[in-house]
């Protein structure tokens, strides 16, 4: 007896290890087998059976195990049941007993029994208490001792505890009741009434879960694709907690108010809807950004950092004259169209480069500039800079000392030292062209130390 409750306990346990099961509409049948226990004491069995000494008060020494069970040491019973509904299930049971003990009776010489049930069953769920759940049965059934047989009327009770979500382990007691004996004349001898206690381990099964996600098909609205249980068995791919079928951007994560799409810049439109997603934008602009704030979005902005007009492009015109910026060679200054949006140098203007010029002065015979013509030329940059879309030439001039031949290269020279001190300062080099003209062109006399003086100069002209 010991071996075998060791033996059952380890295969009750192997059974933690399989795969879950509960007996409900989703795992319909159940199997169990377990040893089981006849006791015929106690069972309201006709005080006119001088032959028995059993007590005629139901349930007397119910628990009086050692005197009056008739315990069996291998498996015994094996029942299978079907669930139906509403904590209905229907069944039969097999179970082969010896029994020796009748009540307080003599032992005596072992018999054995083999019985037959069909049976209903309903669960107790609301008297459900921690992991153990009551029943209770009624059924019918068929004794065989020896070569005498009887049928009974069965009825029952049990507790179904559940060791884990794998395996329940049951136990019930039924009381079996044949009538062929209550009456004076003993028609099944060895068969009287009796109570049949049942240990047993039931594992349930038959339910189908094609896609093996938990969730049995009867429940899974989508049954072949594996989904989670808050979905009833639908999938949520991209984990956004909105199932895949609810989910317009199903393979990315995204929030419920855009159907599960992503705002991916944040902008309050939903990636799909998006025409800048990287982006933040204007909902008018489908998502895309304006930066500079002029109503018209940075893909369609020829100047998308700076305010400005849309026929324009975006760009501004900053100094009003109908030239946007880009195409203004003179964007601070309104100009002409015909000269890139700058104006043209006035007659001022000239006279007061060439003035300027005719002071810029040169060492005897030298073309490098001095310091004080270094300070002439900023006012001349910034005559030039000021009209930034004409075209200078700056000739150079000698006094009659020396050979012609060397005055003319001396002119050049100089023209040439000017040209490179004003592209240093920033006036593009294409605009600047140079001519030496030497001793041919005197402003004044050579014949006077001043007059020589005022004709080593530059000169500054507009090249039309």
């Amino acid at each position: 007896m010991k071996n075998f409750v060791k033996l059952f306990f380890v295969f009750t346990l192997a059974l933690f290890t399989t795969q879950s099961w509960t007996q409900d509409k989703n795992n319909p049948w159940q199997f169990s087998f377990g040893v089981s226990a006849l006791n015929f004491n106690g069972t309201n069995y006709p005080s006119d059976k001088p032959t028995l000494d059993l007590s005629s008060s139901l349930f007397n020494e119910y628990f009086n195990i050692t005197d009056h069970w008739n315990v069996q040491s291998s498996f015994s019973t094996f029942t299978l049941t079907r669930y139906a509904d509403n904590g209905y299930s229907f069944g039969v049971r097999a179970s082969i007993n010896k029994f020796s003990k009748l009540g307080d009776s003599p032992a005596i010489t072992p018999k054995t029994m083999f019985s037959a049930d069909v049976m209903v069953t309903k669960t107790l769920s609301a008297l459900t208490f921690f992991n153990i759940e009551p029943y209770i049965e009624v059924g019918a059934g068929q004794s065989f001792v020896g070569n005498n047989k009887d049928y009974t009327l069965n009825a029952g009770a049990g507790l179904s505890i559940s060791m884990s979500d794998k395996v329940d382990l049951k136990f019930n007691t039924v009381y079996r009741n044949n009538k062929k004996n209550d009456g004076i004349v003993s028609y099944a001898p060895d068969i009287i009434p009796h109570f049949q206690h049942n240990l047993s381990v039931a594992v349930n099964f038959g339910g189908k879960d094609t896609d093996k996600d938990g969730i049995y098909d009867r429940h899974d609205d989508c049954p072949s694709v594996p989904g989670l249980a808050e979905f009833n068995g639908c999938p949520d791919d991209d984990g956004d907690g909105i199932e895949n079928s609810k989910d317009a951007c199903p393979n990315e994560a995204g929030l419920l108010e855009f159907n599960g799409c992503p705002d991916s810049d944040g902008d309050g439109i939903a990636d799909p809807n998006d025409a800048c997603p990287e982006v933040a934008g204007l909902a008018k602009f489908n998502g895309c950004p304006d930066s500079d704030g002029d109503g018209i979005e940075d893909g369609k902005d020829s100047c998308p950092n700076e305010a400005g007009l849309r026929k324009f492009n975006g760009c501004p015109d900053s100094d009003g004259d109908g030239i946007a910026d880009p195409n203004d060679k003179c964007p601070n200054e309104a100009g002409l169209a015909d000269n890139a949006g700058c104006p043209n140098p006035t007659a001022d203007a000239i006279k007061m480069l060439n003035e300027l010029g005719a002071v810029v002065q040169f060492e005897l015979n030298k073309s490098n500039l001095r310091e004080d013509a270094i300070e002439l030329l900023l006012s001349v940059y910034e005559i030039m800079s000021k009209y930034g879309n004409t075209s200078f030439m700056i000739e150079g001039h000698t006094d009659s000392s020396g050979p012609k031949a060397f005055n003319k290269k001396l002119s050049l020279e100089r023209a040439e030292s000017v040209k490179s001190h004003l592209v240093s300062k920033g006036v593009e080099g294409d605009r600047l062209s140079t001519a030496g003209f030497g001793e041919d062109n005197p402003k004044e006399s050579n014949n006077t130390r001043k007059g020589r003086i005022s004709n080593r100069r530059v000169e500054f002209k507009v090249v039309e």
